[in-house]
């Protein structure tokens, strides 16, 4: 690994505000570790399912905790009548991040965990009806239709493209669906996890925990960057095109999502995983613009800014080559980050003090009032 990116200033770069035991970002391996194991080594071996187990109880699991595990989240795919009427009164304009917000709050409502005991349970419950919930309301809202939001998908990857499309996805796309829901699974002290862990330390519900992290993610700076990478790279005609476009572009110092990293200085782990699964997905659907566009994109930017690909950027290509709609993008990166969220709410409640920064005053200096008639 190279030399860290030296942190410091404003954003509170730098600053350690806690311990975690899930993941180092930056510092092992490829540069990305969850529980110790490099997340190449995670991605080329394990199921999400695996990695979900790994990141909630401690240890990959065995064959038969594994069989376990799949069988009790399949069984928890339901969704209540209640979160259905919720789902179905959410405009077909809004935002999917409001409806993965809402439908969160909302089943906290119906199943609040009162006390930390649940947390597992809890977590495993949301885990396994992401999926249902933002298919329900997309299918809903968008087609008509109501879909069951139960299959007998062995996979949470499988489960949420059968819902989405209404059949079977075929082996390559379960499998770029596991390594994506891996890549995405945890990150260390990112935005929407100090979210949570600010939430879990004054020992508030894992729903509410949640809810504020799915918040935070909605955000362009951090959860969408896929989705305005897809919305860029889709109006390129082919890599020519791109080039001179993406010049165009910094040269009037506009904002191109899906590059550069906070804390990465070289390269990003996640974007060399998944460029190579989104030229297979390419290949697969007889492609001969947008991967080639994504790729051009990457030169550019890497020649004139010296700045990489980041988790998302080819993230984009992969999801779109699999007929995923771009504003599905990053209810799928909440479905994958529950892991680590839920993970760092346990680890803040193990060990907690109530997380209460200072702030530096900028404002006046003390003064007296004066009465309102002398104003």
């Amino acid at each position: 690994m190279a030399e860290g990116k030296k942190l410091g200033g404003a954003g509170l770069r730098g600053q350690v505000a806690g311990k975690t035991a899930l993941s180092t970002v930056g510092k092992s391996g490829s540069g990305l570790t969850y529980r110790g194991y490099d997340v190449k080594d995670l991605a080329e071996n394990c199921e999400f399912e695996e990695v979900a187990h790994l990141i909630l109880k401690g240890e990959l699991p065995t064959q038969d905790q594994l069989a376990t595990y799949k069988a009790k989240l399949k069984s928890l795919r339901g969704l209540p009548d209640a979160l259905k009427t919720v789902l179905e009164q959410i405009p077909k304009d809004a935002h999917p991040m409001d409806v993965m917000r809402t439908g969160c709050s909302m089943l906290g409502n119906l199943e609040t965990e009162t006390d930390f005991s649940q947390q597992e349970d809890a977590t495993d419950r949301l885990l396994a009806a992401f999926p249902g919930i933002i298919c329900y309301w997309y299918r809903f809202s968008h087609d008509g239709v109501k879909i069951d939001p139960e299959t007998e998908d062995d996979s949470i990857g499988a489960h949420f493209l059968h819902l989405l499309r209404g059949e079977k996805p075929n082996e390559l796309h379960e499998r770029v669906m596991n390594v994506s829901l891996i890549l995405y699974a945890e990150h260390e002290f990112n935005a929407s996890t100090f979210t949570a862990r600010v939430c879990a330390s004054t020992l508030s519900d894992l729903h509410s925990c949640v809810t504020g992290a799915i918040g935070s993610l909605r955000g362009p700076l951090h959860g969408g960057a896929n989705e305005a990478a897809m919305d860029m790279i889709e109006k390129f005609s082919d890599a020519d095109n791109a080039e001179k476009e993406m010049m165009g572009m910094l040269e009037r110092k506009e904002k191109i999502m899906g590059f550069g990293h906070a804390i990465y200085t070289e390269s990003d782990p996640r974007n060399a995983i998944i460029k190579q699964w989104s030229e297979k997905l390419a290949n697969d659907v007889g492609d001969t613009v947008l991967y080639p566009v994504s790729v051009r994109c990457e030169e550019v930017m890497w020649r004139e800014k010296k700045l990489f690909c980041n988790a998302d950027f080819f993230h984009a290509s992969a999801y779109h080559f699999m007929g995923i709609p771009t504003k599905l993008f990053t209810p799928i990166f909440v479905i994958s980050r529950l892991t680590g969220w839920a993970g760092h709410v346990f680890e803040q409640r193990a060990d907690n003090r109530i997380i209460r920064p200072s702030a530096e005053y900028t404002g006046a200096e003390l003064r007296k009032v004066t009465p309102i008639a002398e104003r």
